[in-house]
């Protein structure tokens, strides 16, 4: 049983599975809701805070392997300037999650000109709100359904 709480913290810190997938998979396996949600915040928290720490070595990386492979600015990067430039770190912090990614949004925000200060408190309270939604609507709607 343990293990599956593992997979849980695992699955919201790698991108693309993040939060949004890993939540409500979770309720439905029958795990915790809570355990769930705290586990998946931390989890995605953990890389994305990495991510923010490291992110001049993650640019220089990430530059170098998209010019490697010969990539124009992918499809999620122009939506994320496009929330950018309508909403600012927040619209992108809080949209992220589930139009993005949210390592894709720390990092556009941060190649962006965001401090890594602002990008850690919006993220930090995105992923909080968002956890918290899924969770919640999952858990409400899982017991409507089986009820």
């Amino acid at each position: 049983m343990i293990y599956e709480y593992f997979l849980v913290f695992l699955g919201a810190a790698i991108p693309w599975f993040e939060i949004a997938l890993v939540i409500p998979l979770g309720i439905v396996w029958g795990l915790s809701p809570l355990w769930v949600m705290v586990l998946a915040f931390v989890g995605n928290m953990v890389t994305v805070l990495a991510l923010i720490i490291g992110f001049d070595r993650f640019q220089l990386w990430y530059t170098k392997r998209q010019q490697a492979k010969g990539k124009a600015t992918s499809k999620k990067s122009e939506r994320a300037k496009r929330i950018w430039n309508k909403y600012g770190l927040p619209g992108l912090a809080m949209l992220g999650p589930i139009l993005i990614g949210t390592h894709i949004a720390a990092f556009i925000g941060m190649t962006l000109g965001a401090t890594k200060k602002n990008t850690t408190v919006w993220l930090t309270i995105s992923i909080a709100v968002w956890t918290l939604a899924f969770g919640i609507l999952t858990a409400l709607g899982f017991d409507f359904f089986t009820a």
